[in-house]
């Protein structure tokens, strides 16, 4: 059982995998940091200063007016934290647009690095179209 779970860990794939898991945990601190410290602000300009982060609705217990996301949970209200999804939706989108891009980038590299196929040379099965219609009009013309 040790051999098979050395010959499982030794593998590339598992190796691989764990190399994305770290880069993709380095990735989303990244990513937190553009969200919460780019992102959020200017999209406070165009809202008036708004942070979403803190947007919610009480939807029981009492809260007082003006209290934050963190202040409404420790008074034990329920709140609809809609702000919280709008930015986890936001980095979501985020990080989604940048694997894309990342991806693309590593498929263009990938197809840059293959070498073409040689073209193969055509090989003739036969006289061409033009030799046939050439042999056919001097056919006709002996005929006449």
């Amino acid at each position: 059982m040790i051999n098979e779970f050395k010959d499982f860990i030794a593998k590339g794939n598992v190796m691989d995998m764990a190399v994305g898991i770290i880069v993709g945990a380095a990735f989303t601190a990244i990513v937190t940091s553009l969200v919460g410290d780019l992102i959020n602000p200017i999209i406070g300009l165009f809202t008036g200063g708004v942070d979403f982060t803190n947007n919610y609705a009480v939807l029981a217990g009492d809260v007082p007016a003006g209290a934050s996301l963190e202040a409404a949970r420790e008074a034990g209200a329920s709140v609809f934290a809609y702000g919280a999804f709008i930015m986890a939706v936001i980095n979501f989108l985020i990080i989604a647009f940048v694997v894309f891009i990342l991806v693309k980038m590593v498929n263009r590299v990938k197809a840059a690095a293959e070498k073409p196929d040689e073209v193969a040379p055509e090989v003739s099965t036969g006289p061409s179209e033009l030799d046939v219609l050439l042999e056919i009009r001097d056919q006709l013309a002996k005929g006449r």
